[in-house]
């Protein structure tokens, strides 16, 4: 009964046997919001708590702590979200390199000087998009369709089709459970169940890719919403984890080139601004904004045609946020053709040069300008008509 109240508390209805390790990444975010909630404390420290949450659901969460302090809890909010920050604190400390550089009342703190301090520096163009000199198709999928694994139920996607050409930021919206995911997964050759329907990507043409190593010869790049489970190997080195993806290629006789390795990865850190205590230390040690550098050199070394981004800003600060974004404006004006899945609904109109909206598994809307709002009546359109079937 505890546990049915909790989950309630966070709007979600689950089986309550079922094992957390089946549930998605936001949906263990708010079990865990929940489990907090249920020991009824008066000061509530959520660090990073919409990192894995659609912006419905952040919106939720924030009106639940706006309830909380009308009961007298106090709270501290971490979060990289400034308009969270905007919406819910009352003062506003700023954290950079373990130290504090400001603090005051909201009212002193404005967005641009809490960028300005997180980051060391004025920003002056947070979201770097660059213009749009667009080369050939590079990624098109045709009808893609994914079918659960036991083959029962609703497709998970169903007639996806898009391209994404030379030089351009595609740009994927919609709520959690839309099939943002999914649909990377499927073109990157790792979906759970029967994946059907056309792809092309640079010379290849035929099904969907069957496995990681032909989606990886044939230019597709795939960094993951969780890294740490499925971008790293933790307990392994910085130099390891940057070569994981080129290791063939490095291996001489059977055996690894040291030497290979030692001037591939040093490469990646110099031109990532990697802050790591040098190529032996364990991944582990990083912070999230370098850990995700890792993963993005991990596949840099590829050399990638199509770079598919789930969630990449997803837990880190503000300063390695920026640094992203301009390499992604970089890469792109570069020639390499992004598609980028994101619930930060800012940074998706910001770096993207247009929007493809998911609900349900299926196209909801496409967009080349819209607002927040246009976005969010596109991602539940579907789910609203799905009610009334």
């Amino acid at each position: 009964a505890l546990a049915r109240e909790s989950l309630a508390q966070v709007g979600l209805a689950l089986d309550l046997d079922m094992p957390v390790k089946n549930l998605g990444i936001g949906q263990q975010q708010l079990v865990e919001i929940a489990k907090a909630l249920s020991k009824k404390a008066e000061i509530l420290v959520l660090d990073e708590p919409t990192a894995a949450l659609t912006e419905s659901d952040a919106a939720k969460l924030l009106q639940l702590l706006g309830g909380l302090r009308a009961r007298g809890v106090s709270s501290i909010y971490i979060s990289h979200r400034l308009e969270e920050v905007a919406q819910v604190a009352d003062r506003v400390t700023v954290l950079r390199d373990g130290r504090s550089v400001s603090s005051g009342p909201l009212s002193q703190m404005p967005k641009a000087k809490i960028i300005a301090d997180m980051v060391g520096r004025e920003v002056t163009t947070f979201y770097p998009r660059p213009q749009a000199a667009f080369g050939p198709v590079l990624l098109r999928a045709e009808n893609l369709s994914l079918a659960p694994p036991q083959g029962a139920g609703r497709k998970i996607l169903e007639n996806l089709s898009l391209e994404v050409r030379a030089g351009e930021i595609l740009g994927l919206g919609g709520l959690m459970g839309a099939g943002r995911t999914a649909l990377l997964s499927s073109l990157f050759g790792v979906a759970r169940g029967k994946v059907g329907g056309f792809l092309r990507v640079g010379d290849y043409s035929g099904e969907p890719f069957k496995n990681p190593s032909q989606a990886i010869e044939a230019g597709l790049a795939l960094v993951s919403e969780d890294r740490k489970r499925y971008g790293l190997v933790l307990e392994s080195s910085v130099g390891e984890n940057l070569v994981l993806a080129v290791l063939k290629s490095l291996t001489r006789g059977g055996l690894v080139d040291k030497k290979a390795v030692e001037i591939s990865g040093e490469r990646e850190v110099l031109e990532l601004h990697i802050k790591t205590r040098g190529l032996r230390s364990p991944a582990r040690e990083l912070s999230g904004g370098n850990q995700q550098k890792v993963v993005l050199g991990k596949w840099f070394l590829t050399h990638p045609k199509v770079l598919l981004l789930d969630e990449p800003t997803r837990g880190i600060d503000v300063g390695a946020k920026a640094e992203l974004y301009e390499l992604l404006g970089r890469l792109a004006g570069q020639g390499l053709a992004i598609l980028l899945a994101s619930s930060d609904l800012p940074e998706l109109l910001g770096l993207s040069h247009r929007v493809l909206v998911l609900n349900q598994g299926r196209l909801a809307g496409s967009f080349e300008s819209a607002s927040p709002e246009q976005i969010m009546a596109a991602a539940t359109a579907l789910e609203k008509r799905g009610n009334h079937d």
